[in-house]
């Protein structure tokens, strides 16, 4: 059988868009099959609370509807396509379904039996799962069609025990599929291409059924798709394998044989470079910007928060922004000034030190006495000045200002509210620290992009004199892993010291991370990279005692 994979970038909520989009796809192929779609593509995912709008699954039906209309036009291929669809009385009022349009006619329909819950996912909140699970007869082939998570309930996914009692591919080929369909809407995080990759391969080489697999690709939101769709013969070897976050189309001969070392996985920052590129790109683009702005300190974290913003906007859509205090070396101002020389995007300098002296001689008529030396409220109010300045120039020029916070300040609150945490999006809120400098060496591995000055300083807010992070904070590669450890990985207090860390740090790092809870969420969204990110996928109560 002869299958268009069609790896596409739906736009949440757009029906009609997405539509269009799915319609142009059936107009460019010749000869094909079968054209497949990702998971709920005419929706876009996730769609979340929108289905929850009655009027918003009219609109799907209309659009099916109109799909049945089309396929009239193309009456040799059938039309495999994700939508929400109604479900019974009790229960949820939806099911997330894959149905197959041929020849104006819905002949089949699978719904999805396994709902995810965990980390970003809520799709019980949604949808019933599936009461039965069967096999679709077209032209000559049994397809055993599933959705997403309904392939990833093998056992060694779950160390700590599996979380379904289903496993519905082993249900499809059971009841003789001779060609499993996956359509699929998988997040990326990094490393999750090889994970899915054996996942698959494994799944035709058990059963001796070739594999395909459709991922979605694109931004939404603080999710980040990164495609790398996949077809494999019955043997588990790759027939073919679609590029990483890029839409792309492709026609496969399920019949054709693999070929052995076709797969090549992408490396770890490269992956995690497109991702961001891509989810700044989609997250401006869907939203309605085309501009962004960047304050420059000429600290590692926000050279490379500007490097990404060029890389995905192009270089006349990014401002760069140097707001030196009293306590700014001029080694940052001309740094950052280098660095957007390289980058070629617009810099401006704009000294914040006479607006902090009036803030300080405002303020210090209503402290007492005691509480007008420098501390943390003087260091506090130039983040907070230079946060206002970018958000002049987003109200002034609508674009969008990107913060710049990296993942390990964030975790233990090493940032100021409404400060430096002012912006519509933070690129690096996933990233660590640690990974950031990874990402700059990536960034200048052919030229020096990023100042070498930028790469080897030791870190500093400076915001007083001779300031530096590690007078705050543990050193980096070591809060890195501990944070590794107690959030993604989520474990005890006293785990974490069985595995070698120093007792006073563990706990120092493990109190703070849990008491800034009220800072994490007031920030900005943030793009998911790693297998646990702030935002929807961890979900703590702020007042709590734990």
């Amino acid at each position: 059988m002869k299958i268009t994979m069609a790896q596409l970038n739906p736009f949440v909520g757009d029906i009609e868009g997405n539509l269009s989009k799915l319609i142009q796809v059936l107009s460019q192929q010749e000869n094909s099959d079968l054209v497949a779609v990702p998971e709920l593509f005419l929706v876009g995912y996730p769609p979340r609370d929108l289905l929850e709008r009655s009027w918003f699954i009219k609109k799907t039906h209309q659009a099916v509807q109109k799909l049945q209309e089309i396929s009239l036009r193309f009456p040799e291929t059938g039309i495999l396509v994700g939508i929400p669809s109604p479900a019974g009385q009790t229960g949820k009022k939806l099911h997330n379904s894959a149905i197959l349009v041929y020849q104006g006619t819905v002949i089949f329909s699978q719904h999805k039996s396994l709902m995810p819950t965990y980390d970003v996912f809520d799709e019980a909140r949604y949808f019933e799962p599936a009461p039965e699970i069967n096999i679709a007869y077209f032209k000559g082939e049994k397809l055993g069609i599933s959705i997403c998570e309904d392939a990833w309930n093998k056992p060694e996914l779950w160390p700590r025990g599996r979380i379904y009692a289903l496993d519905p591919i082993e249900i499809l080929a059971q009841k003789g599929a001779t060609l499993f369909v996956n359509i699929s809407a998988s997040p990326f995080c990094i490393g999750k291409e090889e994970i899915r990759y054996r996942l698959i391969s494994n799944h035709s080489q058990r059963h001796g059924i070739p594999f395909i697999y459709i991922n979605q690709v694109g931004g939404n939101d603080e999710l980040i798709f990164d495609g790398r769709s996949m077809c494999f013969d019955k043997k588990g070897q790759p027939i073919t394998i679609l590029p990483s976050f890029v839409e792309h189309i492709e026609t496969v001969d399920t019949c054709a044989p693999g070929t052995p070392g076709l797969y090549r996985p992408q490396g770890k920052i490269e992956s995690a470079f497109d991702a961001l590129v891509l989810g700044l790109k989609d997250y401006l683009r869907k939203c309605g910007f085309s501009k962004a702005i960047v304050g420059l300190s000429g600290g590692i974290d926000s050279a490379v928060t500007c490097c990404l913003a060029q890389a995905a906007l192009g270089r006349e859509n990014v401002l760069g922004i140097s707001m030196p205090s009293p306590y700014s070396s001029r080694g940052s101002v001309e740094d950052s000034r280098i660095l957007a020389e390289n980058l070629g995007i617009d810099f401006k300098e704009i000294e914040i030190t006479p607006i902090y002296k009036a803030y300080l001689n405002t303020l210090n008529k209503h402290f007492d006495e005691k509480n007008t030396e420098i501390g943390v409220t003087e260091e506090n109010i130039q983040a907070r000045i230079r946060g206002n300045i970018l958000m002049a120039f987003s109200n002034k020029y609508g674009h969008l200002v990107l913060s710049t916070g990296n993942k390990s300040e964030i975790s233990v609150g090493y940032c100021t509210l409404y400060g430096d945490m002012s912006g519509g999006l933070n690129l690096l809120a996933d990233v660590p620290k640690t990974l950031v400098y990874e990402i700059a060496r990536f960034i200048n591995r052919k030229t020096e992009i990023i100042p070498k000055e930028i790469m080897n300083k030791p870190p500093s807010a400076e915001l007083r004199p001779d300031q530096l992070d590690q007078d705050s904070l543990p050193p980096y590669p070591i809060l890195d892993k501990i944070l590794h450890n107690y959030i993604d990985e989520q474990l005890s207090v006293e785990e974490l010291i069985a595995l070698g860390f120093d007792r006073e740090t563990v706990m120092w790092v493990t109190h703070t991370v849990d008491k800034n809870e009220y800072k994490r969420k007031q920030a900005a969204p943030g793009l998911k990279v790693t297998t646990k990110a702030f935002g929807v996928g961890r979900r703590m109560p702020i007042a709590a005692k734990y």
